[in-house]
């Protein structure tokens, strides 16, 4: 079985870019990445495309062969959708195809086109994600969804409104120096806390940002990487995914996410690694809640202890365990279907050192990308190493 490297990696700047096309953001970012690998196009074997809401952003369906003209590739394309986790699936699926030798150079990616739509629209599409019978048809959007999840969090652990307001200003502040993020600016507590509410407790700066953007990275095995000479030194080492029941109403719990549990064990057990080996992490925070159940279901932080983390100095910059440097999904943007992509991508420069924010951890040698979709009915958990 061969190992799988990241040869190169590629990122439209994250923001509000409603007269560009899809097409158009995609092909900047896998020009970008092919360029970073120094890998010919003609030597990519297969396009694997993550997008969720193009045919009501764009009135585009059948994305993938369109995303392969775009970038000039002249391979197979196929488009994966798990709502916000689809490019975290597409770079599963990329990991399996090398490994078992189906392919030897991939270009992995997503993109999505959001901010065209408008808040109400892009709110209506990105409900799609939710169970429309029981979920959808009773009103429920994802800013409720999550601030249901943080209010059964705070019954069972504790936690406050200001504790989650830390972790805003924590995703904010690393997004200062990322010139791919959508809010380079700083905010304070009492900024986060006094904003308008959306669902409570979730306000309006507890929420991640419509976006537009893509992402996409170069796949390539040991031997292709040997043979041509190429400069990777970060593999993927371990992927996992898990799955939970749609609907909140149905499921044990609320203020867990098992699917990101299973997600977890799976992809620690492949890289033969354990959480106190990892030493950055991004995670997906499209509401501050999220990121917290997201670190104690990575084994980052103890159930309970979460909420705390960013306030206790843990999860920032300078702390023990540094997470979403990129800015998050929080500050850096959420183009749905280009997250996945977008947090190898991030991680994969922080790990080899040409990151704006690769200062804050010039030791790290394994990154953790936690990628989820919906209210983590899907999730996908990457390890990424330095290997030479």
């Amino acid at each position: 079985m061969s190992g799988v490297r990241v040869a190169g990696v590629g990122l439209t700047p994250f923001g509000a870019s409603p007269e560009r096309t899809g097409r158009d953001l995609f092909a900047e970012a896998g020009c970008d990445a092919l360029a970073d690998a120094d890998v010919d196009r003609d030597d990519v074997e297969a396009l694997l495309y993550g997008n969720f809401m193009g045919e009501l952003a764009e009135h585009q369906g059948h994305q993938g062969p369109l995303m392969a003209e775009a970038v000039g590739v002249d391979a197979p394309a196929t488009r994966f959708e798990a709502a916000c986790a689809s490019s975290g699936v597409a770079v599963r699926e990329g990991v399996k195809r090398v490994r078992n030798g189906e392919a030897d150079v991939l270009m992995v990616g997503g993109a999505e086109r959001m901010t065209n739509l408008g808040t109400a629209g892009a709110t209506e599409a990105l409900a799609i994600a939710a169970d429309d019978l029981w979920e959808v048809s009773a009103g429920m959007t994802f800013p409720g969804a999550y601030a249901l999840m943080a209010q059964a969090y705070f019954a069972e652990y504790g936690g406050s409104r200001e504790d989650l307001a830390e972790i805003a200003v924590k995703n904010h502040d690393n997004a200062l120096i990322n010139d791919k993020a959508q809010y380079q600016r700083e905010i304070d507590v009492e900024t986060v806390v006094d904003a308008p509410m959306v669902s409570e407790p979730l306000g309006l700066y507890d929420s991640c940002p419509i976006s537009d953007g893509a992402a996409a990275v170069v796949l390539v095995s040991d031997e292709f990487a040997a043979e041509h000479g190429l400069d990777a030194s970060v593999s993927i080492t371990g992927t996992g995914q898990g799955g939970d029941l749609m609907a909140l109403h149905d499921r044990e719990y609320l203020a867990r996410s098992p699917a990101a549990d299973e997600a977890a064990e799976e992809a620690y057990a492949d890289a033969d690694v354990r959480p106190g080996d990892v030493d950055v992490a991004e995670v997906h925070d499209c509401f501050t809640i999220a990121e917290v159940l997201a670190l104690e279901s990575l084994g980052l932080c103890e159930v309970g202890e979460g909420v705390s983390a960013a306030a206790d100095g843990v999860t920032t910059k300078d702390g023990e365990m540094p997470v979403n440097l990129s800015g998050g999904l929080k500050a850096k943007g959420h183009p749905v279907g280009a997250t996945g992509a977008s947090q190898i991508c991030e991680l994969t420069m922080l790990l080899r050192g040409d990151h704006p924010n690769s200062d804050a951890v010039p030791e790290a040698e394994c990154g953790l990308a936690h990628n989820a979709g919906g209210t983590v009915a899907s999730a996908v958990v990457h390890v990424l190493e330095v290997v030479a």
